[in-house]
């Protein structure tokens, strides 16, 4: 269990915490100086979702998403948004947050909450969202924390909802990064925590075109 690098759970998360806070409210900022990489993410983020929203008797609505681990509203802004009558947002830095209603613009009218809180903490409204989107954060979950929070996604979803996982993961080990305290889990681990929650994975893709040096990136989607 990749929570065995976590010595000191209060360290584990108040670390993270300090390491968002000095982090430039920016696009670059919120991908770690690689900002270049958004479009192909977002690109590849929307054909992976839009296979949900298609036409069909289990489509997925399209009334609200919610943004986990949110930041400025990189994604809310170029995925959800438009594709979701309302976004609401959730991430624990409060910077962030203020910043992207400046960020979103005139469509930031259409988000519909701006929670500041870490999603350890966060419980989303039960039967509110279609689509409870989680990029780039789970890392900075313990395993039990993680187990947890899906679980309370589960509730927060309509029928037919969806929650998506993409997120960095290794082939081997867990690896644990001092610098912003945040865990990569294997990709047999990240399926067996979702299995845990009670959830069923319906789809896994892995982001192309991203540059070798990076974690391979992978989405799941499931309910």
């Amino acid at each position: 269990m990749s929570t065995e690098l976590v010595e000191d759970e209060t360290q584990f998360y108040g670390k993270a915490q300090n390491y968002w806070k000095n982090v430039p409210p920016t696009v670059d900022g919120m991908l770690g100086g690689y900002g270049h990489i958004s479009n192909v993410d977002l690109n590849g983020s929307k054909k992976f979702l839009q296979r949900f929203l298609r036409e069909g008797s289990n489509k997925t609505g399209n009334a609200c998403a919610l943004d986990c681990g949110a930041g400025i509203g990189r994604i809310t802004k170029r995925l959800l948004l438009p594709l979701f009558k309302t976004v609401d947002m959730v991430d624990v830095t409060d910077e962030f947050l203020n910043k992207a209603k400046s960020f979103l613009g005139e469509e930031g009218k259409r988000v519909g909450n701006y929670f500041c809180c870490g999603l350890q903490e966060f419980s989303p409204e039960p039967n509110r969202y279609d689509v409870i989107w989680i990029q780039w954060v789970i890392g900075h979950l313990t395993d039990e924390h993680l187990v947890n929070f899906l679980q309370r996604c589960r509730l927060g979803l309509r029928p037919n909802g969806i929650i998506v996982i993409k997120d960095n993961v290794t082939q081997d080990a867990s690896i644990m990064d001092d610098v912003d305290s945040s865990i990569c889990r294997e990709i047999d681990l990240v399926r067996k925590l979702i299995k845990q929650a009670g959830l069923s994975i319906l789809a896994v893709e892995r982001q192309e075109n991203f540059p070798d040096e990076i974690y391979h990136v992978f989405s799941f989607a499931m309910r």
